[in-house]
């Protein structure tokens, strides 16, 4: 088992994009590890999309070993669904990554707002989407997307929790006046546009059960993935 110190150093032992996503623990200040077992990668990131998570990758019996290694009270391990289900191991809930790379022009419309919106962007979700994981202000987010209908805020998106490598998507939400207007394809369009421009890579989180969503995705060229949260004991 060997240490990797940089995001650079889990890109070049895996291509999977939620591991070099996770990677940004890695960066000064954000008190995060990896490590490398066999052909499997592990990272330990605290505060990633609002919790400690401890993202693995890899062949079933090397991931194995790093999750025993280093799964800890509080800190939740993140598996692909397929390597989970030969895991003798408790689950918390699956649910869906999905991801593109490539670019992706933008539509009319959509813009980046000033920080001086950002209490508008805080009514939208909570009236759209009070259960979002991504807020303004608070940890996670850097910068928010939206388009306006008639001078009134619709639709926004962040650019939240990014990797040197991979950009990401959260809090999108439509008001509910406005759905059925494509209005959230078009903010996911420009968000991931400039992600993908700046970083190569853009993904996101999606609930499995949200097919309105997935679809939207879709259509925008990312392909869904089904992920595992662990839970922190094999006796839990």
């Amino acid at each position: 088992m060997r240490v990797l110190p940089t995001p650079a150093d889990v890109a070049a032992a895996t291509p999977d994009p939620i591991a070099r996503w996770a990677a940004q623990a890695l960066l000064p200040g954000r008190g995060g590890t990896a490590w490398a077992h066999g052909d499997a990668v592990a990272v330990l990131a605290p505060a990633l999309y609002r919790f400690d998570r401890l993202v693995l990758t890899g062949p079933v019996d090397d991931v194995a070993t790093l999750l025993r290694a280093h799964v800890r009270p509080e800190v939740r391990p993140l598996v692909g669904t397929a390597v989970a289900e030969q895991l003798d191991w408790p689950v918390r809930g699956t649910f869906g990554w999905m991801h593109r790379t490539g670019s992706l022009d933008p539509v009319p419309g959509p813009r980046w707002l000033a920080e001086s919106e950002w209490d508008d962007v805080e009514a939208l979700l909570r009236k759209a989407n009070p259960e979002s994981w991504a807020w303004p202000r608070e940890p996670g987010p850097s910068r928010w997307a939206g388009v306006h209908v008639d001078g009134v805020l619709a639709s926004v998106a962040a650019d939240a929790w990014p990797s040197p490598s991979v950009g990401f998507i959260a809090g999108v939400a439509t008001h509910p006046d406005h759905r059925g207007r494509a209005l959230s394809t078009a903010v996911c369009r420009f968000v991931a546009g400039a992600l993908l421009a700046e970083r190569g890579t853009c993904g996101l989180m999606v609930d499995a059960a949200n097919d309105a969503a997935i679809a939207v995705y879709r259509r925008l060229g990312f392909t869904y993935r089904s992920v595992t949260a662990l839970r922190d004991s094999a006796h839990t």
